[in-house]
C-alpha cells in the first residue's frame, strides 16, 4: 500500500493511498459542505426527509424501549451509538447526492439499493462500525457498574443529580466522556470518507480506512471542526426528542458526500 506525499497542481499537499489521492482543504471547508448538503436536502426533499424521519423514528423507538424497560438513563449511551453507526446508515443519502451531482434522476429504489450494489467492501466496513458500537455498549455498562455499584441505574429523577452532585457520578461523567470521546474519535477517523469511497469505488475496507486516516492527518483543523459540527447537530437532534434528527441526519449525510468529493480525488470516479 503506497503512501506518498506530493504536491497537487503545485498548490496544496496531498497524500496518495493505493490510488486514492487525499487533498488538503481550508479550515472553513466544512461550512461549505454543510451549505452544499442543505441544497441537496431541498433538491431531493422526499428522499432526504424520508431518511430523516426514519432515523428519528428509530431514535424514538429506542428511547421508548429504554423507558419501558426502566433504563432511560442510557439515553446518552444511545446518542453516542448514533455517532458510531451514522456513516453507514446514511449511505442512501450519499447516493442521492452522487446522482444529483451527476445530473441523474434521484430514484428512491436506486438510492435504497445503493449499499447493496456498492463495488467496495461496504458491508465489511459496516461490521467494523457495529463492532465499535458493541464495544461502546460494553464499556458503558462496565463504567456504570464500576462507579454506581451493583445496585443498578438510579431512577430518571435521580440520575442527573447523581451524575452531577456525587463523587461517583462525577467520576462516571468524566471517565465516560473520555472513553466515549476516544471511541468516537476512532470511529470518525476511520469513517470520515470511507463509506462514500466504498460506495463509488472497488476498494477494500483497509484501503478505505487508511485513506480516511490520511485525510484526518493531512487536515487536522478542518476535520476537528467537521467532527464538532457533526456531534453538535446530532446532539441537538436527540435533545429535541429526535425531531431535529429529521433535518440534521440528512443534512450531515449529504454534506458528507461533498466532504468526500473535496477531500478525495479518485482517478476512476464515475
Amino acid at each position: 500500500m503506497a503512501n506518498t506525499t506530493s504536491q497537487s497542481g503545485g498548490d496544496s499537499p496531498s497524500s496518495a493511498i493505493a490510488g486514492v489521492i487525499v487533498e488538503q482543504v481550508p479550515f472553513d471547508a466544512p461550512w461549505n459542505w454543510l451549505a452544499a448538503g442543505w441544497r441537496d436536502v431541498w433538491a431531493a426533499p422526499r428522499i432526504s426527509l424520508a431518511y430523516g424521519v426514519l432515523f428519528a423514528l428509530l431514535s424514538v423507538s429506542l428511547m421508548l424501549g429504554l423507558l419501558v424497560t426502566g433504563l432511560p438513563s442510557l439515553v446518552l449511551v444511545l446518542a453516542g451509538g448514533f455517532l458510531l453507526v451514522g456513516p453507514v446508515a446514511a449511505v442512501g443519502l450519499y447516493e442521492a447526492s452522487r446522482r444529483l451531482e451527476a445530473g441523474q434522476s434521484v430514484d428512491f429504489g436506486e438510492v435504497v439499493r445503493a449499499g447493496l450494489n456498492a463495488p467496495g467492501q461496504l458491508g465489511f466496513f459496516g461490521a467494523i462500525l457495529a463492532f465499535l458500537y458493541f464495544v461502546w455498549l460494553q464499556l458503558a455498562f462496565l463504567l456504570f457498574m464500576l462507579f454506581l455499584g451493583s445496585r443498578g441505574l438510579p431512577p430518571p429523577s435521580e440520575f442527573l443529580p447523581t451524575l452531577l452532585f456525587t463523587l461517583n457520578g462525577l467520576g462516571l461523567l468524566v471517565v465516560g466522556a473520555v472513553v466515549g470521546g476516544i471511541l468516537a474519535t476512532v470511529a470518525f477517523a476511520i469513517s470520515v470518507i470511507s463509506v462514500p469511497l466504498l460506495l463509488t469505488r472497488r476498494a477494500d475496507a483497509v484501503t478505505a480506512i487508511a485513506a480516511s486516516l490520511a485525510t484526518v492527518v493531512l487536515n487536522p483543523k478542518p476535520m476537528a471542526l467537521w467532527a464538532a459540527l457533526i456531534a453538535g447537530f446530532m446532539v441537538l437532534g436527540v435533545a429535541t426528542l429526535s425531531v431535529g434528527l429529521i433535518f440534521a441526519f440528512p443534512l450531515i449525510g449529504h454534506a458528507t458526500w461533498h466532504a468526500y468529493r473535496e477531500l478525495v480525488r479518485v482517478p476512476d470516479f464515475v
